[in-house]
């Protein structure tokens, strides 16, 4: 099992997550973050008063799945997150050694 983490725009996330949708991948997990890489952030202007914004909003998606559906859902993530500027945010894979699911006890794949 891998567990995809991918840094995306906000305003990505609908379709990354139909992109998803479409593979049979079951759940995700969202979370509203902030952060920069190359992109550093920017300034404003505000009531005559100039703010640097060093943090930009970002999601973060975390998806948990088996490794036969690795590699589809890379490409529909990147395919569906893509805007071709700096700043659409990076992937990272990670293994995954075991799931339980609360309720039924499930264990593995089963679980996922």
């Amino acid at each position: 099992m891998k567990k995809i983490e991918a840094v995306i725009k906000p305003f990505k996330l609908d379709e990354v997550k139909e992109a998803l949708q479409e593979l049979g991948v079951q759940g995700l997990t969202v979370i509203e973050a902030k952060g920069y890489g190359r992109q550093k952030g920017h300034t404003e202007l505000y009531r005559g008063a100039e703010y640097v914004v060093d943090f930009l909003p970002k999601i973060k998606i975390e998806v948990v799945l088996g490794d036969d559906q690795l590699a589809s859902a890379l490409k529909a993530i990147t395919t569906a997150a893509r805007t071709g500027r700096i700043g659409d945010g990076k992937i990272f894979v990670s293994e995954i050694t075991d799931v339980l699911r609360i309720r039924t006890g499930e264990t593995g794949a089963a679980a996922i």
